[in-house]
């Protein structure tokens, strides 16, 4: 283990895409009666909030499920919440404060809610209140909650599952995060002393954000992400002028619309005429969710070998509890 390493997140790291089958055990037991509902609502931030990227990029592939989804990071419930939505209140440590709000604001509203923590103020609360509870039984020293997003989706998704929203997953892909290691200690070293901008199509924005969010908490960095094809409407003028030394990032997959490979080529190409260094990952697997876990992986070692590259340890996020604490 790094020296630098001091929660061993490396460790972590290995175990992480893995993790899924672990998930969808807190919530096997987790039985609701079976009903109509107007939406469904993820309230969580920060690695709270992934889970629900995730799940809803994946709820988006399937044919069979037809509620709107949102992902609410902030103090309040979005106006389209009302009695009949299906709220997830998801917050890892069950302390973060704009999710409690949420969880007040959805008390009050009536509607059908579940909350998603390993503890804290979230479990006392909703036990207070009756609400179901799936607690993440994690025993990880040190643990953040930026990895407990793959716990988090499976849960969330066997909760969709047991009310009869979707089909249970039988088979979760197993991801070898340890081939995957090399690749992304190479692109760490390429990166340094630049700043990171990861690429996605549309159907893959929640992975380039989770990369971004990544380098930002493991890193200690900043880096940036943003997707196609809005990118080209916009954000790529910024590169008519350059001031910076940006390195970016294309997370490709092969079952992207062709239309949008075709403008990651050209982008690409217009970016290296002005002399910034890119950057093609292809994301690997047989299924939406594989090639996400597989870019997610990827990103995972980049960050932690990044921070590596500039003698951070990958697992605090001190400038977040200062701020916490000046709240």
């Amino acid at each position: 283990m790094n020296t630098l390493d001091k929660s061993n997140l490396r460790n972590v790291i290995l175990e992480y895409p893995n993790q899924l089958k672990l998930g969808q055990k807190f919530a096997e037991n987790l039985h609701l009666p079976k009903g109509s509902f107007s939406n469904l609502i993820i309230c969580g931030m920060g690695g709270s909030a992934l889970p629900g990227d995730l799940l809803s990029s994946y709820l988006q592939g399937i044919s069979n499920f037809n509620l709107p989804i949102y992902v609410s990071r902030g103090y309040h419930l979005p106006k389209n919440a009302d009695q009949d939505s299906l709220i997830f209140i998801s917050s890892y440590s069950g302390n973060t404060e704009e999710t409690l709000s949420c969880l007040e604001e959805a008390i009050l509203l009536g509607s059908r809610n579940i909350s998603f923590c390993a503890g804290g103020k979230l479990e006392q609360i909703s036990k207070e209140k009756n609400i179901p509870v799936v607690k993440y039984s994690i025993s990880f020293s040190d643990f953040q909650p930026r990895f407990a997003a793959t716990y988090a989706f499976a849960a969330m998704q066997q909760v969709l599952t047991n009310i009869g929203l979707c089909s249970r997953i039988e088979k979760f892909p197993a991801i070898d995060s340890l081939s995957i290691e090399n690749s992304g200690q190479t692109l760490a070293k390429k990166i340094k002393d630049h700043t990171p901008i990861i690429y996605a199509s549309d159907k893959f924005k929640s992975l380039a954000k989770n990369w971004k969010i990544k380098i930002n908490e493991n890193a200690k960095t900043p880096a940036f992400w943003n997707y196609f094809p809005e990118l080209n409407h916009n954000e790529m003028v910024g590169f008519t002028n350059p001031v910076s030394d940006f390195y970016i990032i294309f997370l490709k997959s092969e079952n992207d619309q062709p239309e949008i490979r075709r403008r990651m080529d050209i982008t690409r190409d217009l970016y290296q005429k002005k002399d910034i260094a890119c950057h093609e990952i292809i994301l690997k697997g047989g299924s939406y969710l594989e090639e996400f876990l597989f870019g997610l992986s990827f990103g995972d070692w980049v960050s932690y070998y990044l921070a590596l590259e500039y003698g951070q340890d990958p697992t605090p996020v001190d400038m977040v509890e200062d701020f916490k604490k000046m709240l």
